[in-house]
C-alpha cells in the first residue's frame, strides 16, 4: 500500500525493457528552484531517448511513487519536501509526509519495484572530519544500502567534499565492486580524477552490463559504476580546492553537522564558483543518466 509504480514503468518492467531509477533529493535539495524542474524533465528525456524508461522516485502524502506524472514532478521541485533516507521512509509513510529520496532510499525503493539500474550525481560517503584531524563518525547510509541491495548505481564517484580515501576503503570492506566507465581513476564529482584508481574498467555499455550480470551470480550487493564529469564541465582544480578549504572552515564556524553538511557545501560551491559548479553538477548527472539508460538497455537484452 505504500508503493505505487507508474503505469509506464510497470509496463516496461513487465515487458523486460530497460528502466532507470532517478532520485528526487537532487531536485528538491541539490538544485535551485526553477532549475530543478528543468533538470528533472531533462533527465527523464535523456533516459527515454536512449531507449529506456525513467522512474523518478519520491514520497508524496506518505506513499512512495516509482515514476512521476508531470504534476508530481513539479510538486517534488517545489519547496518544503523533507529529505528522506532509508531510515526515514517508515515515519514519512505513517505521518503522510512528502519527501525527496536520497541514494539510499531510492536504491531500496527501486529494488522493491524491480528496477536494477539507478543514475545519480554522486554517492554519499564518509564525511571529512570537522575539525580536521578528528575522527569522523558521519558515514552515509548509501554505503550500507549499496552493500546489501542488488542495484547498480551510476554516478560520478563521491562528492569531492567528502573523504574519498575513507569512502573507497569502506566500499572495499563491504565488497562493493567499483567499475570505472572509460576511466582508470575514481572520480571526485566536480573533478574527473581523484588520487585513487579503480580496480576494474569498462569502455562500453555492453561490457558494463556483462560485469553487472556476472556479479549478480556471485552475491546480492550492488555495483558502483563510476563515470567522470564530462571534461568540458570539470571544475578548475585550484578553484575547487580553495572553495573546499573555505567551505570546511565555514561548516566548523557555524556548527553545521549531519545531513545539513552536503547541501550547505554545495550551496557554498555554487556561490563561490559563480554558478560553474552548478553547471558541472547538472551536466554530470545528465551524462550519468545517459550511461545508465544505455546499460539498462543492454541488461534487458540479456
Amino acid at each position: 500500500m505504500s508503493l505505487v509504480i507508474a503505469d509506464e514503468v510497470a509496463a516496461a518492467l513487465s515487458d523486460g525493457r530497460g528502466v532507470v531509477a532517478l532520485e528526487s533529493t537532487l531536485l528538491a535539495h541539490g538544485l535551485p528552484q526553477g532549475r530543478n524542474l528543468e533538470v528533472g524533465a531533462r533527465l527523464e528525456r535523456i533516459v527515454r531517448e536512449a531507449g529506456a524508461v525513467p522512474a523518478t522516485i519520491a514520497v508524496l502524502d506518505g506513499v512512495a511513487h516509482v515514476g512521476l506524472t508531470p504534476g508530481q514532478l513539479e510538486r517534488v521541485c517545489s519547496p518544503g519536501l523533507a529529505k528522506l533516507s532509508l531510515r526515514d521512509l517508515g515515519p514519512a509513510y505513517a505521518l503522510k509526509r512528502d519527501g525527496a529520496t536520497t541514494v539510499a532510499s531510492t536504491a531500496a525503493l527501486a529494488h522493491r519495484a524491480g528496477i536494477s539500474v539507478f543514475a545519480t550525481g554522486g554517492l554519499g560517503g564518509v564525511h571529512l572530519s570537522i575539525p580536521a584531524g578528528s575522527a569522523s563518525w558521519d558515514v552515509s547510509a548509501d554505503l550500507d544500502v549499496l552493500a546489501s541491495t542488488p542495484v547498480t548505481v551510476v554516478c560520478s564517484g563521491v562528492k569531492s567534499i567528502l573523504d574519498i580515501a575513507a569512502t573507497v576503503e569502506v566500499l572495499e570492506t563491504k565488497s562493493v565492486p567499483v567499475v570505472g566507465y572509460r576511466t582508470d581513476h575514481f572520480p571526485g564529482f566536480y573533478l574527473r580524477e581523484s588520487a585513487h584508481t579503480v580496480p576494474w574498467r569498462v569502455d562500453n555499455p555492453a561490457d558494463a552490463a556483462a560485469v553487472i550480470a556476472a556479479h549478480r551470480t556471485v552475491t546480492s550487493s550492488g555495483v558502483l559504476l563510476v563515470n567522470p564529469v564530462p571534461v568540458e564541465h570539470e571544475l578548475d582544480r585550484d578553484l575547487h580546492d580553495r572553495l573546499l578549504s573555505e567551505g570546511m572552515a565555514l561548516l566548523q564556524e557555524r556548527g553545521i553537522r549531519g545531513k545539513d553538511v552536503t547541501p550547505a557545501l554545495l550551496e557554498f560551491f555554487h556561490n563561490g564558483s559563480g554558478g560553474t559548479s552548478l553547471n558541472a553538477n547538472t551536466e554530470l548527472v545528465a551524462n550519468n543518466a545517459q550511461v545508465a539508460a544505455e546499460v539498462a538497455v543492454q541488461l534487458s537484452s540479456r
